[in-house]
């Protein structure tokens, strides 16, 4: 491949990664429960059902999106709860370690996102209720290299908004 379009393709792909972690960031950012704004909108019932949705984060092994029997039992509780407030959403962030080129950690943080989506999804728990956003490596829940980083950084977590 020429320089010049390996230059141009590296662009191209670096502009689309700017943009689209942009609008996730934001997204993100604003369906933190707890927010003031966001918890003046919602009930006693749905604040308690929020908090319980975005408390338990599930982990993957290395290199993996496989759901383990507890990251299943953790789902099925989640499902539980979003299905009785269909008031409520929930955007499910795919991350990953440190290990891996961005492009890749990217790719697998989407199929670790996709997998919990899929499984509530079987639950019962409607589209419209759920999104999918994956961060990658860009966002580590813990410091450091190593298996005890690492594997806090392999997992999905949740945030839980009301649609305004």
């Amino acid at each position: 491949m020429n320089t010049t379009l390996r230059n141009g393709l590296l662009l191209l792909l670096t502009l689309v990664l700017i943009a689209g972690f942009g609008c996730a960031k934001k997204q993100a950012d604003s369906l933190t429960p707890g927010g003031e704004e966001e918890e003046l909108s919602m009930t006693g019932e749905e604040r308690q059902a929020a908090m319980n949705i975005s408390d338990g984060i599930i982990y993957f092994d290395y290199d993996s999106f496989s759901l383990s029997a507890e990251a299943k039992s953790t789902l099925t509780q989640k499902a539980s709860i979003i299905k009785r407030f269909p008031q409520l959403r929930v955007i499910i962030e795919g991350h990953c370690d440190e290990r891996g080129t961005e492009e890749y950690n990217l790719a697998l943080g989407e199929r670790r996102a996709r997998a919990a989506y899929e499984y509530m999804l079987n639950l019962g728990v409607g589209v419209g209720q759920m999104e999918m956003v994956s961060f990658g490596k860009l966002h580590p829940a813990v410091s450091g290299s190593g298996e005890v980083a690492w594997s806090k950084n392999r997992r999905d977590e949740f945030k839980v908004s009301k649609p305004k």
